[in-house]
């Protein structure tokens, strides 16, 4: 029985008097020609069979196409405002998910849905992303860093200026 599973054999007929190398390649391209167009309408089937001849989507989506996907779904609830930046490490770790918000508390909660089988990558893409939000409020930005740096070149030439008073007029 194992060995029927792992060996696969493939029949090719070709009519002909004299079967040459051209003859037979143009038969073995025709061939798989033919394999390939089965492969791609069984996909067209399998499309059909998820729901209404969609693809099946990845990435944000909502809560209707992700639950047709037919997984057990997992949240996580954020309170922060500025979602949409989250989606970009989504898209990185490719996470099929769906945002809602929940207006009935003040402020309002969001909460990300997403498949189950997901929870490490999920888990993986929210430490990235907390730890890069958090840590744009720690650097100080390019623009106060020139303002402290022409800060530093003012104090610098008046420094200059008053040495050179006290040194006197050179000849």
């Amino acid at each position: 029985m194992q060995d029927e599973v792992n060996e696969k054999t493939v029949s090719l007929c070709v009519n002909g008097g004299k079967v040459t190398a051209r003859i037979f390649k143009a038969a073995l391209v025709k061939m798989l020609a033919k394999m390939e167009q089965g492969k791609k309408d069984g996909q067209r089937k399998e499309m059909k069979k998820t729901g209404k001849g969609e693809a099946v989507s990845h990435g944000k989506q909502s809560m209707e196409k992700l639950m047709r996907q037919g997984c057990q779904l997992s949240n996580i609830e954020v309170t922060d405002g500025n979602i949409r930046s989250f989606e970009k490490y989504a898209r990185k770790y490719s996470i099929d998910f769906s945002l809602k918000k929940d207006t009935s508390v003040e402020p309002p909660r969001y909460f990300v849905f997403f498949k189950a089988k997901d929870v490490d990558v999920m888990t993986a893409a929210f430490r990235e992303y907390t730890g890069k939000s958090l840590g744009k409020g720690r650097k100080p930005s390019i623009r106060r860093k020139l303002e402290i740096a022409k800060e530093r070149t003012a104090k610098h030439r008046e420094l200059e200026k008053t040495k050179q008073k006290e040194r006197g007029p050179e000849h």
